[in-house]
């Protein structure tokens, strides 16, 4: 099994009729997914899309992949190919179409329909290839063909890549649900005939490798949800992922038998929603969805809202009713069904948005107390089946963080697959192809480029502590006025406390130590302020450390006598 290696560097040059194969994202995470194919001069991207900040990274929107390593060669990339409509494999595209807006972008219907709209908001007319499954396309040396899969969205497609160093099999996401609300099942008969002509390297998606067994099928949830709109006394709020178009439909469906009529609040649900109406995804009962503000006219009993904010997201509409911020005012007896999974690292958001209804009378109705959700990841049992179905020559485990790519890893060699022919690879790691074997060969950069409101790369990690700093040690200001030549203050300095417990005169003994390194300064010759503050922000730093056992902010602002 191939692992990881800190000391590899740069990739050597790619044989001639290799396949080079450099994931951007999604390796060891969960989002963010993003993998790049070079072959003989030509490169195609496979999803592109973002990660979700976690507490500890705060300010930040989204999280892109880097695409340093692309930005030399955008001229030689082919084409876009997107597997599915969710935000963590499309939500970067915008920003790499900055970058060359002229890329197509390839997709199923949905999918593009979903792009489409989200590039409206960045002004980007976009040069849009549909792909539907059992067709072929070739973009540069790449020969794709689409092959369906299930997930928890419609219109999910796996991709074959053909080149001359050999057949590669992309899932994207999937699972094998054989009961589907839109009866379009995973292309098991597909995987079967690219099989035979035998597969080279399987890419697969790893989410649920830890999980025994084979997904629940979608269909399964409906007694849960019938259930809630039966016995829910009053409004019903319903939260889920914005693309959950086949989760949405059972609400529809379950609000339709009830009685009740149905809004939809927040842009992106509005907006997805729409699109998937508009194409024939979502069946719409007439006169079931009004606007909101009549659904205000309405008795209780006779509501339903549908909203985002599922995964605790502060400003998304569940979070913001949670905390009295929103006109929708959450009452005794409402219900709140979240109707989605938990992404890791966001157990704690959640958990803050659940007691925050639950303390203004709601009942909620989740994952924890009710089965209101499923899967849309195929788990081990789906998996294996995929490697006895498949026996590829190389596995290279992709979507997942990294108990979930060595799970999926350990399954493809339990049923057989050579352990040095999988790869066990994280972000930025330089995957070849050559004469049937793959491997690691180097690395390229992959690191995180946060997206702070317009501002794309401006945040760093440094920018991020010091964000975190303010937020849990506070901040203090020294202002002083040196005399440059003899190092002397010319009035002792003013201290601006902020965040901090201690009074402003707590911080009097600082004042000599800040003098003696000034002098200290002055004899060595350092009399620029900006050196000056640097001596000044060291001094009462370790100071306030000492004394306080806390590390605040220091911001030092030196004013020349």
């Amino acid at each position: 099994m191939s692992h990881p290696h800190l000391e590899l560097q740069a990739p050597p040059a790619l044989p001639r009729d290799g396949l080079r194969i450099v994931a951007l994202g999604g390796l060891g995470e969960i989002g963010r997914n993003m993998t790049v194919f070079e072959h003989n001069g030509s490169l195609l991207i496979v999803d592109c899309g973002v990660l979700f900040p976690e507490e500890h990274q705060p300010g930040v929107d989204v999280i892109l992949p880097d695409f340093t390593w692309l930005r030399d060669r955008l001229d030689k990339i082919a084409a876009i190919v997107l597997t599915h409509g969710h935000e963590d494999h499309i939500g970067g595209v915008p920003y790499l179409l900055r970058e060359r807006a002229d890329i197509p972008v390839v997709g199923s219907r949905l999918t593009l329909a979903l792009i489409k709209e989200k590039l409206k908001e960045h002004r980007i007319r976009p040069k849009l290839v549909e792909v539907s499954e059992g067709e072929h396309r070739t973009f540069g040396g790449f020969d794709c063909e689409f092959l369906a899969v299930n997930h928890s969205i419609p219109d999910g497609l796996a991709v074959g890549i053909r080149t001359k160093a050999g057949l590669v099999l992309h899932t994207g996401d999937f699972k094998m649900d054989q009961f589907p609300l839109d009866k379009r099942i995973t292309d098991l008969r597909g995987f079967a005939r690219l099989a035979d002509e035998g597969v080279d390297l399987f890419m697969t998606d790893s989410t649920n490798a830890e999980v025994p067994g084979f997904t629940t099928s979608e269909r399964d949830l409906a007694p849960a949800i019938e259930k809630v709109f039966r016995t829910a006394p009053k409004r019903i709020i319903v939260s889920s992922f914005a693309s959950h178009v086949h989760r949405i439909q059972q609400v529809l469906d379950a609000a339709h038998e009830h009685g009740r009529k149905v809004a939809f609040v927040g842009r992106s649900m509005v907006r997805n929603m729409g699109v998937a109406q508009e194409l024939g995804y979502l069946n719409v009962p007439k006169g079931l969805i009004v606007p909101l503000d009549r659904l205000e006219r309405l008795p209780d009993n006779k509501v339903t809202l549908v909203c985002t904010g599922s995964q605790g997201e502060p400003m998304a509409a569940l979070a913001r009713m949670a905390n009295r911020d929103h006109k929708i005012r959450i009452g005794e007896g409402d219900t709140i069904l979240m109707a989605s999974s938990v992404i890791p690292g966001n157990e704690n958001s959640i958990s803050g948005v659940i007691n925050g209804l639950t303390r203004w009378g709601a009942n909620v109705v989740h994952k924890g107390n009710a089965k209101v959700h499923v899967s849309g990841h195929a788990s081990a049992g789906e998996l294996v089946y995929c490697y006895n179905l498949i026996q590829p020559a190389n596995v290279m485990p992709i979507h997942g963080e990294w108990r979930h790519l060595r799970a999926n890893a350990d399954l493809a060699i339990s049923t057989g697959v050579d352990p040095d022919n999988v790869v066990l690879a994280e972000d930025g790691l330089v995957v070849d192809l050559i004469d049937g074997h793959a491997s690691i060969v180097g690395k390229v950069p992959a690191g995180n480029v946060y997206v702070d409101a317009q501002t794309v790369g401006g945040v760093t990690e440094s920018a991020l502590k010091d964000r975190r700093t303010l937020a849990e040690e506070g901040v203090v200001t020294v202002l002083a006025i040196v005399n440059a030549d003899t190092g002397k203050l010319a009035d002792p300095p003013d201290f601006l406390v902020r965040g901090f417990t201690h009074k402003v005169s707590d911080f009097d003994p600082a004042i000599p130590l800040i003098e003696k390194a000034l002098a200290t300064a002055a004899k060595e010759g350092i009399g620029d302020p900006w050196q000056l503050e640097q001596v000044i922000g060291r001094e009462v730093g370790r100071w306030a450390h000492r004394t306080f056992r806390r590390s605040p902010l220091i911001i030092p602002i030196v004013i020349d006598a």
